[in-house]
């Protein structure tokens, strides 16, 4: 045979083999073993938790000896949800020149949980990677020592994190809400389980993309949960257990990453909350206590994690991550009846937003870091007028931009925390940016985004693994 006849045969087969190929390709159907996606089938929602989850069913002990503090710093956002410390205790404004006082420093599972404190008590969430069990831990404030710990298994993944709230804490109870919605509620001084409660299983609540990240709120006795699903918002006894009321969710709004805040307006005290779907206020007390005084679909974004800024003339500041911007809505009240209206709404590098944190209301002025989509202020600490949240009074420059981390107030300073841990001393001001000291306080930092707690001038802050206690007193 020849080569010109060789070539031929072969160009033929390679042909013949060619329009096979293709007519399979046309021809094969790729999703023929695929099962379609139903709500739920990815544990996230139809309430399916999946697993059978003992809420409390671990109980660790190991000191019983602590120093007792006065102050408390009790749950998200301090004693009065405005991340303000009302504390005399006066705190340093330069760090000595040997570096931070650090009293101590523990390692926790991966995530972005702070703690509360109360009486020399420090409590946080925790997610113990090696167990795989959701863990409420109990340290001494001063000494750093574990005290207990009290939790259930769990198996989740990492998903940028794991543990990301903060419990709630009175002179009665502890109330935690895990990364799967799971809600225990324990006696404080004995840590003994009094109730437990799967949000995702019994109303059918969609758990959030990254994991819950809504901070339980005690409020007179009750435990106030914004569940999603098959109602809106709970109230449940923290002494018994037992629901109170229930409201209604006709629209079907999900659980966001956004926290319940208490507010009182026009003779009625509410708890305003930012789900996924719009804006609400539940009546917090009287005969229609659990009912919707308010709601709107203006502000209605898949992520939402800052918590709604309340102000005392009804105007409402809101803010979210992802390109959402902020929106200043007008609440009004007549005769007894509550109407919300939209003010206006802006993108990031338009005004005050922020992704993560919760900005401050303090002196009627606006406090917060701008996300990385905020233009020529991306990640600057700015001040703003709540008249015009558009309009930046001060920014901190160009040369000192922040990250997602946390800020507060106590002592008439700002304490900013960047990601990689590095601590930074502001004067608040109306007027213009004064920064008093900056210091690294957690080497090889990253992700510090847990906001911070005070007591009696210690201050318990983290990155994602560590979590450390710093003395600011003078």
């Amino acid at each position: 045979m020849n080569d010109k006849k060789t070539i031929k045969i072969i160009l033929l087969i390679t042909g013949f083999i060619g329009v096979g190929i293709i007519f399979w390709w046309m021809s094969n159907d790729p999703t023929r073993n695929f099962e379609a996606s139903e709500a739920g089938a990815d544990n996230r929602g139809a309430g399916d938790s999946v697993q059978a989850v003992n809420i409390g069913e671990i109980i660790r002990e190991y000191n019983t000896e602590y120093t007792e503090l006065s102050e408390t710093w009790p749950r998200f956002r301090g004693a009065d949800f405005d991340n303000i410390s009302n504390s005399s205790v006066k705190l340093i404004d330069k760090f000595p020149a040997e570096g931070p006082k650090i009293l101590w420093s523990v390692e926790l599972g991966e995530g972005h949980s702070g703690a509360a404190i109360y009486k020399g008590l420090a409590y946080v969430l925790d997610y113990d990677e090696e167990k795989r069990a959701d863990m409420l831990r109990c340290f001494s404030v001063v000494e750093g020592e574990e005290m207990w710990a009290r939790g259930y298994s769990l198996n989740i993944k990492r998903n940028h994190g794991m543990s990301r709230t903060i419990p709630a804490v009175t002179e009665d109870y502890i109330l935690t809400m895990g990364p799967m919605c799971h809600v225990m509620c324990l006696e404080r001084e004995t840590a003994n389980l009094i109730w437990g409660l799967d949000v995702a299983k019994e109303y059918e609540s969609e758990i959030p993309l990254w994991y819950t990240g809504q901070c339980p709120l005690i409020d007179d006795g009750k435990a106030i949960i914004a569940t999603g699903g098959k109602a809106l918002m709970v109230a449940i006894d923290c002494a018994t257990g037992e629901k109170i009321w229930e409201t209604p969710n006709p629209n079907n709004w999900l659980m966001s990453h956004s926290s319940v805040i208490p507010f009182t307006f026009g003779g009625r005290r509410m708890y305003v909350y930012s789900a996924v779907g719009g804006m609400v206020a539940v009546a917090a007390d009287g005969d229609d206590a659990g009912q919707i005084l308010w709601e709107t679909p203006a502000w209605n974004h898949s992520v939402v994690a800052p918590s709604p800024i309340c102000m005392p003339d009804g105007k409402i500041f809101m803010t979210a991550g992802y390109g959402a911007g902020s929106m200043v809505l007008q609440l009004s009240e007549s005769n007894g009846i509550f109407s919300i209206e939209p003010l206006y709404e802006y993108a990031p590098k338009d005004g005050l937003a922020c992704e993560q944190q919760t900005p401050i209301l303090w002196e009627n002025h606006l406090f917060g870091i701008l996300p990385k989509d905020g233009g020529a202020l991306r990640n600057q600490l700015i001040c703003v007028d709540p008249s015009d949240t558009r309009k930046v009074v001060w920014s901190s420059g160009k040369e000192v931009r922040f990250g997602l981390g946390p800020y507060f107030m106590a002592d008439n300073k700002m304490f900013v925390l960047s990601d990689d841990g590095t601590l930074t001393i502001v004067k608040p001001s109306t007027q213009s940016y004064v920064q008093l000291d900056q210091v690294k306080v957690i080497e090889d930092g990253h992700d510090a985004w847990a906001p911070f707690a005070l007591a009696d001038g210690y201050l318990i802050m983290r990155d994602s693994k560590t979590m450390v206690c710093i003395d600011l007193n003078v």
